[in-house]
């Protein structure tokens, strides 16, 4: 007769520890990080910051107006009244350098306004359906960009007036052609992506393809850009402001200040040194946030 042995009692399994799962930061996130850790592209967002919270703010604090003058007082240097001085007319230069800084910072970002949505139109149309339009559309830009663009807005002023609006829609009329060309070499990579190619097999129309599919995947390289032109836009103000085609009295601007400054540059100094000093810390400012911003939107950066 065969005996046959119970099997050996098998022990219970413990119960399945709920390990913590780690959480995934999104693209955004980690160019925030990344931007966060470049030292120089943190100094030019504060000091942006800075600037621009004091021109909002600054002239409503101080005691004297922009279009303010005290003949008798004339071009003094900076002491406890004036802390920055005064120019020719007796005006305050703190409260000009700071109203000028409203004109200046508007002109860099309604100028930059209307140059991306002209350029980020343009050139996604041009890319996305590419052949003879494409090849039309670009020789166009080809032949803008033959043109001296400082001379066209001369022309535009001259012919229009000198209007403070004019200056934003004339400035950004010629500033668009790098952003058309950045976004059309951007718009022909994406196109040929699978996620368009299903997109297109769903019958989405193309308006919403290139408006809700492609141009939303080009967002980085759009913001670098647009922190690279605000500077240049703002010194083509300065330019044509400079020349006395600008910002007219009794407003002031960047420009402004600068041009008067260089004419009494020798007899009072500090007409030139401060809102030349003010200006290009804005500019190198705007730089360094524009390259922070840069190498924290490429997707090839590896992740810490």
């Amino acid at each position: 007769m065969t005996s046959f042995t119970s099997p050996a009692p098998v022990a219970p399994r413990p119960a399945p520890v709920d390990e913590p799962v780690e959480q995934g930061n999104s693209l955004w996130h980690d160019a925030w990080l990344r931007l966060r850790k470049n030292k120089l592209a943190t100094f030019g967002l504060a000091s942006l910051a800075v600037i621009a919270f004091a021109c909002l703010l600054g002239p409503l604090l101080s005691p004297y107006g922009y279009e303010a003058q005290n003949l008798d007082l004339g071009a003094s240097a900076p002491s406890g009244a004036h802390w920055l001085g005064t120019d020719t007319l007796g005006r305050d230069l703190l409260v000009r350098l700071l109203f000028g800084g409203r004109i200046s910072l508007a002109v860099g970002l309604a100028a930059t306004f209307v140059a991306l949505t002209i350029g980020v139109v343009y050139g996604a149309v041009a890319g996305f359906f590419g052949g003879k339009l494409d090849a039309l559309m670009m020789r166009s830009v080809d032949i803008m960009y033959s043109m001296p663009f400082p001379i066209f807005v001369i022309l535009l002023m001259v012919l229009f007036g000198r209007n403070i609006i004019l200056l934003f829609v004339a400035i950004g009329a010629v500033e668009w052609l790098t952003m058309a060309r950045i976004v059309r070499s951007q718009v022909m990579s994406i196109k040929k992506m699978e996620f368009i190619e299903a997109a297109r097999s769903l019958g989405l129309g193309r308006r919403r393809i290139i408006f809700r599919h492609i141009l939303p995947n080009m967002l980085g390289p759009i913001i670098v850009y647009t922190t690279l032109t605000i500077p240049g836009v703002m010194l083509l103000e300065a330019f044509l402001s400079f020349l006395g085609l600008g910002v007219q009295p009794p407003m002031s601007s960047w420009g402004v200040l600068i041009k008067d400054g260089a004419e009494k540059m020798e007899e009072f100094p500090w007409l030139l040194v401060f809102p030349g000093t003010v200006f290009s810390l804005t500019l190198f400012s705007l730089n360094f946030l524009g390259d922070g911003l840069r190498d924290a939107l490429d997707v090839r950066s590896s992740k810490d």
